[in-house]
């Protein structure tokens, strides 16, 4: 299991591997919304500069064999609307993480997202041979526990005190996970909410 940057296509969104190229549409995307980013560990770029930094970080990350990267494309509009990447990457275990998403505001609770995730889950595990694939959030983000238990993952509980946040708050995770035998389960229902929204 070598995860490494992939173009992934559906109908609705490509997963293109992260570039600067991709900087001046993620700004856009983002527009200054602090509510997008309200959830996530950094503080959230204010100048297209920063987003390039941003970006650059992210690649760092990648460069070093810890995470791969990935731009959300919106295929009806062309353009870069959120990031996503495989995370905690245990190739020796068989597992990784989803995480590290972010989304601008207008396509948040479209089809792009529940595809990105259908493509990023079947990549890892009809592809890469992933026995766990884990996502987590933060325990004060009841919209993302939400999103994550409608794809199909199971909750199985809360991290205390785990991660530095924005802010300096010292946040609680729920860790949910979806492991290969529950794949084929999880990919009929996220198949299904996809033909829901067509």
């Amino acid at each position: 299991m070598e995860p490494r940057p992939i173009l992934l296509e559906g109908l609705h969104v490509r997963l293109e591997p992260l570039t600067l190229a991709h900087a001046a549409d993620l700004f856009d995307a983002l527009c200054r919304d602090v509510v997008v980013w309200q959830w996530l560990t950094t503080e959230p770029p204010q100048t297209l500069p920063e987003m390039q930094a941003y970006i650059v970080q992210r690649l760092a990350g990648q460069d070093a064999g810890k995470e791969v990267c990935f731009t959300q494309v919106s295929r009806a509009e062309g353009r870069a609307v959120g990031v996503t990447t495989y995370l905690d990457l245990r190739l020796h275990d068989q597992g990784l993480e989803i995480g590290g998403t972010w989304i601008g505001r207008p396509w948040q609770r479209t089809a792009i997202n529940t595809e990105a995730k259908l493509l990023l889950l079947r990549h890892a595990f009809e592809d890469l041979g992933a026995l766990r694939v884990q996502l987590k959030t933060d325990e004060r983000n009841h919209q993302s526990q939400a999103a994550i238990a409608r794809l199909g993952a199971v909750r199985e509980g809360v991290l205390r005190r785990y991660q530095r946040t924005r802010g300096g708050v010292q946040r609680n995770t729920v860790m949910f996970s979806i492991t290969a035998e529950e794949w084929g389960a999880v990919k009929v229902g996220l198949e299904a909410r996809l033909r829901a929204r067509t």
